[in-house]
């Protein structure tokens, strides 16, 4: 019964996606060309950033481990320069924290905030 109240003592097993980190904007023709036989997913992320903080947690409890997809974590506060070129390259307004899905070389959903845990990444995959 206190368990169910308290909580258990027992640590939480935290789940540990495959993020490949994105620090240079040459892995963006990287990405463009994977993306042509396989889902890329970036997720802009700030670590300064309450809500994207929130936001991140959900996805990473959320995320699927089967879905056939590349992963990728952007810090946008550490790679600012990056965040900028992946705005102009994909044609997608910057916001923070938000989530790019491309496929073909062009991202066909992006979402922001609250709104990126709503994106069922399987209908990409």
């Amino acid at each position: 019964m206190f368990k169910k109240l308290f909580g258990s003592s027992e640590p939480k097993e935290e789940k540990i996606l495959p993020w490949q980190a994105l620090t240079d904007s040459s892995q963006l023709e990287t990405i463009v060309e994977k993306s042509k036989t396989k889902t890329q997913v970036v997720f802009k992320h700030s670590t300064r950033c309450g809500i994207s903080s929130m936001v991140m947690k959900q996805f990473v409890s959320a995320y699927d481990l089967d879905l056939n997809v590349d992963l990728y974590y952007l810090d946008l506060l550490s790679y600012r320069s990056v965040s900028d070129e992946v705005g102009y390259k994909f044609q997608v307004m910057h916001q923070s924290p938000q989530l790019l899905v491309i496929k073909n070389g062009i991202v066909v959903t992006h979402a922001s905030h609250g709104a990126i845990n709503d994106v069922d990444l399987g209908r990409y995959a």
